[in-house]
């Protein structure tokens, strides 16, 4: 299934490939990839039994994407240990480790979809034309049920960090 003109991108209409996630519903299942020593998954199955953030932006090397994942990285260090913190992206696991490296991005962990995008397909973030995934935030609580889903309508700006902070603060 695909969603057209789902968000935009500096004003163009873009389609987003899968359905939209809703809150109540089971979290969709995905594996994703980063670099610890050699590559290592991450799947749903990993973040079960704590709540769990989920910040996805198109690449970690662009000017809002950096902005949303040290605003993260600095609004969740008094709930880590408490909490998964996951961004995601379709950036190269090792180019994610080397931007944590050079941000001291130390309270999320880094997941790219980049293998086959079963992460962007399955929360519905996939854009067709670019190939790359839409700015958003899901919230998962300890059970895996959505508690927040937010995609940012134009995917230059930036979600809505306080929403997005309470609902997982509600999920503990």
């Amino acid at each position: 299934m695909s969603r057209a003109a789902a968000v935009t991108f500096k004003g163009t209409p873009m389609t987003l490939a899968g359905e939209a996630v809703k809150v109540g519903q089971a979290a969709p299942d995905f594996t994703i990839h980063f670099f610890e020593g050699g590559l290592k998954t991450i799947t749903l199955a990993d973040l079960k039994g704590k709540a769990t953030i989920l910040s996805v932006v198109p690449s970690l090397d662009t000017g809002v994407c950096k902005i949303q994942t040290k605003k993260f990285n600095d609004e969740l260090s008094s709930l880590a240990g408490g909490i998964n913190a996951v961004a995601v992206s379709l950036d190269l696991p090792f180019a994610m480790n080397r931007f944590c490296g050079a941000e001291e991005i130390k309270n999320l962990k880094v997941g790219s979809d980049y293998q086959n995008r079963n992460f962007g397909q399955a929360y519905g973030v996939l854009i067709e034309e670019l190939k790359l995934l839409a700015r958003s935030v899901f919230v998962i609580d300890k059970d895996g049920k959505i508690a927040y889903a937010e995609v940012v309508p134009e995917v230059t700006s930036e979600p809505n960090y306080p929403a997005a902070l309470e609902a997982l603060k509600k999920s503990l």
